[in-house]
């Protein structure tokens, strides 16, 4: 086990916008960060990042939290794995306890995956670095790729002895499960014999995010023809090839700094470019490129790169993955090499400068690549040529934004000398026939099963105590340790008539006090029982210590807790991914009237409160053996207070408007 030392120094460390900068490209809003929600597929901003709360929220799926819950939710990582993630980030040592046996046996299956192929991550280094097999055949090959030494080990490139179970054999010697050995694909079992998946290949890791092990990809280096080039790992429950990028746990900073992404085919070319210096590549792994691995691109940018080869087979195929690029919005330059050369070759034979300007000079729009290859296919064939307008108009009619349309239409008709008019029809036809297809589809869906409508669903109505519940839980997070003057209406003998008035006096007070002895003059409770939980431990919390800190307290908290914590301090701060400042537009700030909002909200949940008692009361009269005289004497009484309250109400949202 982690000691509680080494979880303090982490948290007190660790800085919520360092460590999300490293999955989401962040932007700064305020003073707050914001970005593309890295749980959902969206367009717009709706992930808001608080440097000074050490919190983040995301409002299209509703999860927030701190650091830690981050990496948690993301990387699926357990508390452990992202205490200990942080503490390397930010070079502090782990300290331990020893784990007993009960509590190894608790490690789930995900996490002894993860064990497996690190175990087989070091091993293939190892056996490439320390055996004359290794050595002869392994790392002489990536040294006559041209790789260095400190690119091997950075990229920790390996080797697979060409033998049946050598890595097997190793793994069961060291204590590691068959089971895990299967499941991660890097042992295959059939009838009762077992043997290593890769044999006599150079060993490539495929990294998370976050640097984890989750996948191998395995060149063969020998000349059996009947064995795959390349082989990888298979699906598992920590390896889904098409939600992964290779290089991107290398690229994934100077993929935000530069803001632009290149995309290649294999894994030497990402890594032959990032030696030479250009290291915001990534590689689809010589798979078909898929929207997962598009959006972890456009978390860290919105613009991408694609490089060919001079293969012209290759780039049509390759078409396809541009026009999923476009569809996510994301704006595409495309750059071919040379005939003979791909970006590995070009890469080697080339420094850094001259590398860096051929991508400048001849990296072309999109529209302009596809439009000079395939009218290169079509020459003067008027059939061809006609195609290969639609099929440039269908592309373009992937692209959401409307503005960005109608510039690539415009360009279109220049270089293919045809009119905007046309092309626009033709757009038109593709949208329409789209509308048509999708229409249909809903029909069919909606067939499968029975609509009920309901007015009531489909307004829903508010929970007034749970909004009330929350503000207050808001109020004191955010400002219970803060001293305020409070006006107050207290009834009191007019000396002249006798008649009993209100009176203001004005109450100095912590803001936790003033909304914990109004709420206690009534004996309130909260209904909500995870708010009710979270309230009492506030104001334990602020009668403790003179400075209430928001980011300790969260800290402290489980994840559901912390989550639920996070979502009430962030809801303000949603406006801000708006930026109306921008605009000239000033939101009021709450704690210009901060005393205002805690009486009218207090008051509010009071005043409610007692309409519900009423209520409950006036329902008990309709039953049998009741004392209904002193039921109605109770609902008088409540009703006196709520008419009290109701004034005091009526003068604080008169002054909070007027302020």
């Amino acid at each position: 086990m982690i000691s509680q030392n080494t979880i303090s120094q982490v948290f007190e460390t660790a800085r919520v916008e360092e460590v999300i900068g490293d999955f989401v490209q962040l932007k700064k809003a305020g003073s707050n960060f914001k970005g593309l929600s890295p749980f959902s597929d969206e367009r717009t901003p709706s992930f808001m990042v608080s440097p000074v709360k050490q919190i983040w929220k995301d409002f299209s799926t509703g999860k927030g939290g701190n650091a830690v819950t981050f990496l948690m939710e993301h990387e699926h990582f357990t508390y452990p794995e992202a205490i200990k993630y942080l503490a390397k980030k930010y070079n502090i040592e782990v300290e331990e306890t020893q784990r007993t046996d009960e509590e190894k046996a608790r490690a789930d299956e995900r996490e002894s995956l993860y064990l497996v192929s690190e175990f087989a991550n070091t091993y293939f280094q190892n056996v490439l670095h320390k055996t004359d097999q290794g050595k002869a055949i392994g790392l002489s090959y990536f040294k006559e790729r041209g790789f260095t030494e400190d690119t091997i080990k950075k990229f920790q490139l390996g080797y697979a002895l060409d033998e049946w179970q050598a890595f097997t054999d190793e793994a069961l010697k060291k204590g590691y499960n068959i089971e895990f050995l299967e499941k991660t694909g890097l042992t295959i079992v059939k009838e009762n014999k077992r043997f290593d998946r890769f044999k006599g290949r150079v060993m490539f890791p495929i990294h998370s995010m976050s640097g984890r092990i989750l996948g191998f990809g395995g060149r063969i280096l020998g000349n059996d023809k009947k064995a795959a080039k390349y082989l990888n790992s298979p699906e598992s429950d920590i390896y889904h090839k098409s939600k992964v990028l290779y290089g991107l746990y290398f690229a994934k900073q100077t993929i935000a700094k530069q803001d632009n992404c290149y995309l290649v085919e294999g894994y030497t070319d990402v890594i032959q470019f990032y030696q030479t210096g250009i290291k915001n590549v990534v590689s689809s792994s010589g798979t078909a490129l898929t929207p997962e691995q598009i959006r972890l691109i456009n978390r860290l940018t919105n613009n991408i790169t694609v490089l060919f080869d001079g293969d012209e087979a290759g780039i049509r195929a390759s078409l396809r993955g541009i026009d999923l690029i476009l569809e996510q919005g994301m704006n595409v330059k495309v750059c071919m090499f040379p005939d003979g050369e791909d970006p590995d070759s070009f890469a080697k034979s080339n420094t850094l400068t001259d590398l860096s300007d051929y991508l400048t000079e001849h990296a072309k729009d999109f529209i302009q690549f596809k439009a000079s290859l395939l009218a290169r296919e079509s020459k003067n064939d008027p059939i061809k040529k006609a195609e290969t307008i639609r099929d440039i108009v269908n592309s373009i009619s992937k692209i959401p934004d409307q503005i960005k349309r109608e510039v690539y239409i415009q360009e279109c008709s220049k270089i293919m000398d045809i009119s905007e008019e046309v092309l626009f029809s033709t757009l038109a036809q593709i949208h329409k026939k789209d509308y048509q297809d999708a229409n249909k589809k809903y029909r069919q869906e909606q067939k499968a099963f029975e609509v009920v409508k309901n007015e009531e669903y489909a307004k829903p109505k508010v929970d007034v105590q749970y909004e009330l519940e929350r503000k207050i839980i808001e109020i004191l997070m955010l400002y219970g340790d803060r001293t305020e003057q409070f006006e107050d209406l207290v009834l009191k003998e007019d000396e002249v008539s006798g008649d009993l008035i209100m009176e203001p006096t004005i109450q100095k007070a912590r803001v936790f006090e003033k909304i914990y002895l109004d709420l206690q003059e009534d004996e309130m409770m909260f209904s909500n029982e995870k708010f009710r939980e979270l309230y009492y431990s506030i104001i334990d919390k602020l009668n403790q210590e003179e400075e209430f800190s928001t980011r300790d307290f969260i800290n402290q908290l489980d994840q559901d807790a912390a989550s639920t914590i996070t979502g009430i301090l962030m809801e303000d701060e949603k406006y801000g991914i708006d930026d109306w400042e921008r605009y000239q537009i000033l939101p009021k700030k709450k704690t210009d009237t901060l005393d205002q909002l805690v009486s009218q909200t207090v008051l509010s949940l009071r005043c409610f409160l007692i309409e519900n008692k009423v209520e409950e009361l006036k329902n008990n009269i309709l039953k049998d053996n009741v004392d209904t005289k002193t039921i109605m004497e109770d609902v008088k009484d409540y009703n006196d207070l709520k008419s009290l309250l109701s004034k005091k109400l009526g003068k604080v949202i008169g002054s909070y408007v007027t302020k």
